[in-house]
């Protein structure tokens, strides 16, 4: 018999001779495509001459099956770790232009920037290096913003409710991988083109990705161009009373207004080529181009006190360019043994320059500050996993390391010239120049065991160490050296309460961590933009801080459905140690006079705590399962349903109540959503609704923030002409709210209020979809 050679991914090809005593998995061949073959045969002889008969010899037929991934609903009933999975449907249902849109309406995710304006996504209300972000497995590279990527670059994204010793233990709260388009399935050739309207301006776009395989080489390639236009406005109002007699000692509010344009172009794509029988090596680019220029006015209305000036013009230009490539190779090996090496690297580098001309209330000019800043980094990464089932495919043990080595050089300059001509160079940084060094290396071992149909166990253990060196370039300051180890054993499970149903309940055990960041260890201060006050303190950092250590306990109930719905039920717990949290206190930072100084401290323990529902489904099989349709009954209209509730308590042990939860974490979150198909037209209309109401954090003794309601709704109407034409509508943020955000200090002589008013606008967008 002939031994087939190892078919592509995507298309499995099948050899066999037609010899008598064929048994075993041949028996498993379709039966269509078997009957297929035999008719095809049949047909064949009765429709040519006859020839003298040959003697019998063995024939090879050829049966190619197409295979596709699992659908999302089967990856999250099959994992162990408690997964969420948001495939290419999904990913493309709303029209979203950034990946940021498509998590604000996951369950239990949340932004911290102001609604219909991005910002950095949280796990379970908790972001700040809780919720760890990868793209392809990999940290998110330094100053690149998840709003640089569009859904049409992603193949899927990955929730992970709990840190696992493959993805990484920096995941408090949890992991959101996104994985870029891989390895082509089918043939593409599709191009977007938008145009967008945000508070009275445009905001145009394309869309390009192109996927072919020819023979053993695949690829695939994706470019967008984007250019957005904003108006912004923020009011900031100040006020410090005395504590004695309530006296204004400053009343003051600060009015922004500006006016920005940002053109970004970046670009991704993947060439694999197929080795052998088990083995391809990949490589995967990705250019990142981004440019912004402003300008805006900042006027002072100085009802109590002073101020240096009354109005400020401000101009600036910004850049940021990233480079990146990886390589990945993989090969099976006999006994099931899978290698996969890889390596990557990265440079990036942000630039800009700003200028600020400062007046009096008559406009007459009193200085101008010029301000000039580089960062450049460049990372190095590779890592290795070897993995082999054992005990008959019940056991999957798999082992790895990465190691990742960076560097950061950073220069900033501040000129400040007199009306009289006359300039001097600010001391607002302690220092112009910041170069740090990290280097991270991990070991993990991980199990997979199915010990009966019924359990599924996940048993893991990951160490890490991170070193960190930064100097600030100010002679006769030593240089600030933080070091960090970590071990984290990892243990999940998975009861099916019958076997292959779909009813499960899960369990994890976990043991984490939360790494400072470099802004928080090095040493280097930066200036309050203003008076130098309690509430408005300079900023450094500490080199002394210690990694957040916490256990984590989670347990849930799901309940998947037929066509792909599911009901679920979890709550979770973790216990913090070493808490991390800035304190403001008077130091001496060279000025003849104190200053207000916020520097980060571990400060104690802390707890959270929660209680997370989600139901999603189709219309007619919610029905069906509430009361059996009457014989006849019309059908219900096509529409999926989805709604999730999150719930959240917190504590910090080292602070006295009220409200003495961890920082940014709201009281609950909620959302909801719905897809109508419309029977008999090529429309399909969609909406969504998440809210997060206000809530106040105890920063310390004397601090106290609030944060304003949260809400956002979305709503589509997309019009299909042909299955390679369609054309959407859709608008983010209706009924737009601004956002409101309080500080308050209770000094020993004064309290300091500071209330900023952010605002915020309904986003138009109309996307031509077509498939070339």
């Amino acid at each position: 018999m002939n031994t087939p050679k190892k078919a592509p991914r995507n298309a499995r090809t099948i050899a066999r001779t037609n010899t008598p005593g064929q048994r075993g998995a041949r028996l498993l061949l379709p039966l269509a495509s078997v009957a297929a073959l035999a008719a095809a045969q049949v047909q064949a002889q009765e429709s040519v001459p006859t020839v003298p008969a040959q003697p019998p010899q063995a024939t090879l037929e050829r049966v190619e099956i197409r295979a596709s991934r699992p659908d999302e609903s089967h990856e999250r009933r099959q994992a162990t770790a408690a997964k969420t999975v948001i495939g290419r449907e999904e990913l493309e249902r709303q029209g979203d232009a950034t990946v940021t849109e498509v998590l604000k309406r996951q369950p239990g995710v949340t932004l911290d920037g102001r609604p219909g304006r991005g910002g950095n996504p949280r796990l379970r209300g908790l972001g700040g290096g809780y919720t760890q972000i990868l793209i392809n497995g990999e940290r998110l590279p330094m100053g690149m913003s998840l709003d640089a990527l569009t859904p049409g670059q992603v193949e899927r994204i990955e929730i992970t409710r709990g840190p696992t010793a493959e993805t990484g233990a920096q995941a408090v709260a949890g992991t959101i991988d996104i994985v870029l388009r891989e390895d082509v399935r089918q043939r593409l050739n599709d191009l977007h083109l938008s145009l967008g309207r945000d508070d009275g301006r445009w905001q145009p776009g394309l869309s390009w990705t192109r996927a072919e395989q020819i023979e053993d080489l695949s690829y695939n390639l994706s470019v967008h161009l984007r250019e957005s236009r904003s108006d912004d406005g923020s009011l900031l109002r100040t006020v410090e009373t005395t504590q004695a007699d309530g006296q204004l000692a400053l009343d003051q509010d600060r009015v922004d207004e500006s006016r920005s344009l940002r053109r970004s172009v970046h670009a991704g794509g993947r060439v694999q080529w197929r080795l052998g029988a088990g083995e391809s090596f990949a490589l995967m680019p990705f250019l990142l181009r981004s440019e912004n220029v402003s300008a805006g006015r900042r006027t002072l209305l100085t009802r109590a006190g002073s101020a240096d000036y009354a109005q400020a013009d401000t101009s600036g230009e910004s850049g940021f360019s990233l480079a990146r490539l990886n390589a990945q190779w993989q090969t099976r090996l006999e006994g099931g043994l899978r290698l996969e090496l890889r390596a990557g690297a990265t440079g990036s580098r942000s630039d800009g320059s700003s200028r600020r001309t400062e007046a009096d209330a008559a406009g007459s000019p009193l200085r101008r500050i010029d301000e000039e800043r580089d960062g450049r980094d460049r990372w190095l990464s590779t890592g290795g996993k070897a993995s082999r089932p054992l005990v008959e495919g019940r056991h999957l043990l798999a082992l790895g390391w990465e190691l990742e080595s960076g560097r950061r050089d950073e220069s900033r300059s501040t000129l400040q010239t007199e009306a009289d001509g006359s300039t001097r160079v600010l001391d607002g940084d302690f220092g112009d120049t910041l170069q740090s060094r990290s280097r991270r290396a991990s070991l993990w071992i991980q199990d997979e065991w199915t010990p009966t149909p019924q359990w599924s166990i996940q048993a893991g253990l990951r160490h890490e160490r991170i070193d960190t060196r930064g100097s600030t370039g100010i002679a006769g300051q030593a240089e600030a050296v933080n070091r960090s180890r970590v071990t984290a054993p990892m243990l999940h499970a998975v009861y099916r309460l019958e076997e292959g149903g779909r009813s499960l309940i899960r369990a994890g055990l976990t043991r984490s961590y939360k790494a400072p960041t470099l802004a928080q260890m090095i040493a280097r201060s930066t200036r309050a933009n203003g008076s130098n006050l309690e509430i408005n303190p300079d900023r450094g950092g500490n080199p002394d801080l210690r990694p957040e250590l916490a256990t984590g306990l989670d347990l849930a109930w799901e309940q998947h459905l037929a066509q792909g719905g599911v009901f679920s039920v979890g709550v979770f717990e973790r216990r913090i140690d070493d808490l991390i949290r800035n304190q403001v206190a008077l130091e001496n930072t060279g000025d003849a006079a104190l200053r207000w100084v916020s520097r980060p401290q571990n400060i104690g323990r802390a707890r959270s705590r929660g209680l997370e529902l989600e139901a999603k489904a189709r219309a007619a099989e919610l029905a069906a399962l509430i009361a059996p349709p009457a014989e006849g009954a019309a059908p219900l209209p096509a529409v999926d349903l989805r709604a999730n509730l999150s719930v959240y308590r917190s504590r910090v042990e080292s602070l006295s109540g009220p409200d003495n939860r961890l920082d940014n974490q709201p009281g609950w979150s909620a959302g909801a959503g719905a897809d109508w198909r419309v029977r008999g037209t090529p429309l399909t209309l969609g909406a969504s609704v998440s809210f997060t109401p206000g809530y106040a954090v105890q920063l310390d003794a004397s601090r106290r923030a609030t944060v304003d309601t949260r809400q956002v709704i979305d709503a589509y109407a997309l019009w299909t002409f042909a299955p390679d034409l369609k054309l959407r509508v859709s608008a983010s943020n209706l009924a737009a709210r601004d956002s409101v955000s309080t500080t308050t200090v209770d000094g020993a002589t004064t309290r300091q209020t500071a209330t900023t008013w952010g605002r915020s606008s309904t986003a138009w967008a109309v996307r031509l979809e077509m498939k070339l």
